[in-house]
Formats: C-alpha cells, sequence, structure tokens
C-alpha cells in the first residue's frame, strides 16, 4: 500500500492532539474547529495507511504507530520552525510575523506604551499578540506556537533565554481611610490585613503570597479573583487590601474611587518582568532589540514613579 507524504498542518493538528488527548483542548491550542482538526487527523491516518489514536468517550489514547508519528512529528516541526527563524534572522531586524504571549497582569498596561513605539520602528514587522497566563504561554512558546513571551521573570520552565527588561515595585491599595498615614509603610504592615489575591494560576498570586509569606501576613482565603481590575474593586468595597505592581496603578485605581495608595519603605517588595525566548532560537539579536524598545517605551512613558532598568 503507497504512503502518501502528510502536510505540515496534518502533523501540528496531531501533534497538539498527542500533547493534549483531547480533540477539544487541542483544537483551542491551535485556535481553529474541532471538526477541522479531527479532519486532519483523520487525513494523516489515510495518508499513512494506520490507526493513530484510539478514541474513547472522555479522552484520545496513542496507538504504538501514534506515539512514533509524535515523536518523529515533533523533531520535524521543531526542524522546520528553525529554519523559518533562521531566515527571518537573515532577513534583518523584527521584519516579518512576530508571535507575542503576553501575560494577563502585564498586557492591558504595558502593551498601549509599547506597541506604538514598535510600529513606528519597525514598520515592516507583523505582530501577533496571545494574552494567556504564565504556564500557558511558556508551553505555547515551548512548543514552537510562539517566538517570544513577556512575563514576570524567572521563567518556570527549562530550556527558555531571559532577558531582564525592567524591575516595578508592589504598591498596597487600601480601602480610603485605612490607618498607614502617609508615610511609607513597612512591609511587617501586612500583618493586620487580609490581603485579597488573584485566582490560581496568575504569578502575580504567587509573587503576592511569598511577600505575605515573608512577614507572616494572612490571606483573605474566601475571596479571589481573576484579575486585577477586580481586586481593586474589591478593595474599593472595602473586603480588604492588595498587591498592585505600579504599572496597573494609573488604569486600575482611576476605575475604582475610595481607595488609598501605600508604597513600601525600602527594601519595596517589587516584581521583576522580561522576554523569554527558546534556548534554541537564532533570533536572540531580534529578541535585544525588542527588548531595549520595550525598555525606552517604559522609561519615555514616566508610567510610575517606582519602575526601575534592571
Amino acid at each position: 500500500m503507497a504512503i502518501s507524504r502528510p502536510t505540515m498542518a496534518q502533523l501540528r493538528a496531531f501533534l497538539a492532539l498527542a500533547e493534549h488527548l483531547h480533540f477539544r483542548d487541542a483544537a483551542a491550542a491551535l485556535r481553529m474547529s474541532q471538526p477541522a482538526l479531527s479532519g486532519a487527523v483523520a487525513a494523516l491516518e489515510e495518508n499513512l495507511g494506520t490507526r493513530l489514536v484510539e478514541r474513547t468517550t472522555r479522552k484520545v489514547l496513542l496507538t504504538p504507530a501514534g506515539e512514533q508519528v509524535a515523536r518523529r512529528a515533533e523533531v520535524v516541526l521543531a526542524e522546520l520552525d528553525r529554519l523559518v527563524d533562521e531566515v527571518k534572522a537573515v532577513q534583518g531586524l523584527l521584519v516579518g510575523p512576530l508571535r507575542v504571549g503576553v501575560i494577563p497582569t502585564v498586557a492591558p498596561y504595558l502593551l498601549p506604551i509599547v506597541l506604538p513605539r514598535l510600529a513606528k520602528e519597525y514598520p515592516d514587522l507583523e505582530l501577533s499578540v496571545h494574552e494567556e497566563q504564565t504556564e500557558h504561554v511558556v508551553a505555547e512558546l515551548l512548543a514552537g506556537r510562539l517566538d517570544v513571551v513577556l512575563l514576570a521573570l524567572p521563567v518556570p520552565a527549562a530550556g527558555v533565554t531571559e532577558i531582564v527588561l525592567y524591575d516595578e515595585d508592589f504598591v498596597l491599595v487600601a480601602p480610603a481611610g485605612f490607618e498607614l498615614g502617609d508615610e511609607e509603610i513597612a512591609r511587617e504592615a501586612l500583618n493586620d490585613m487580609d490581603v485579597l489575591l488573584l485566582n490560581k494560576g496568575h504569578c502575580l498570586r504567587d509573587q503576592a503570597l511569598e511577600i505575605c509569606r515573608d512577614v507572616g501576613a494572612r490571606t483573605a482565603a474566601a475571596t479571589y479573583a481573576t484579575s486585577l481590575a477586580t481586586l481593586v474593586q474589591l478593595v474599593s468595597g472595602g473586603l480588604g487590601v492588595t498587591l498592585v505592581p505600579e504599572t496597573a496603578l494609573p488604569v486600575e485605581t482611576r476605575r475604582a474611587p475610595n481607595l488609598g495608595l501605600h508604597r513600601f519603605a525600602s527594601p519595596a517588595p517589587f516584581r521583576r518582568i522580561g522576554l523569554g525566548f527558546r534556548a534554541t532560537s537564532p533570533r536572540a539579536d531580534e529578541f535585544e532589540a525588542l527588548a531595549e524598545s520595550v525598555r525606552v517605551a517604559v522609561a519615555e512613558s514616566g508610567v510610575a514613579p517606582g519602575i526601575r532598568r534592571a
């Protein structure tokens, strides 16, 4: 029986299915419809003349042939992505498509500052932005579906090269009238407060928890939010206090009344923001140029006093 060559689209669809073992999740990861992904996998099976997956009522299992194809497809697609990256690197800095992943606690505050500068400096750059939590953007980066990610450092995965952009302080946001005075406060002041947090999956939640643990502060176990905007609104309503990074303050505090902002005495708690890209990528020079554009855009914006070039 003659075997037809599989297409790259078929291999990408099958590799996503092999990773997620679920048609809906695999289709969502590739941003395609479930019928389209199912059709691509079926076409690959027909081309190769063998069953690659075993479909059960709840999940997908790989056949022995499917496991072998998945291993080889990963190598083939990685080499294809490398070929494309090498060609882009030869063409010049930041020319053509660039797929950027950004975490939700950075995207709405930094992108309005950075995107106009990138459009002016690199008019031939074809930028696409994907906003997801840290774990997801890092997984997409390592899978080759993103080129570079903008997130809080350190990156929680091996095989990713980091470029530091800047450090930014956390500011305590409390209900107006909270008796903290006008002076800078010590971290230990958190001991007497209920600190509101983001839901699990947000790196900002983990950073806030670490700050609280360092001083023995308690967190409000029954109250969580999916966004900084909601957290600040909860504080405005008197449910507790929260920690907000400097870049988010101008946006989020403008939307909520009855707030008091309190900066910490030195050394203030902070987070480090940076870029991450695959250590094997040949586009390191491009990402260094991208990082410098971000640094300059942030510095020129004057968005907040508690931001320092690291």
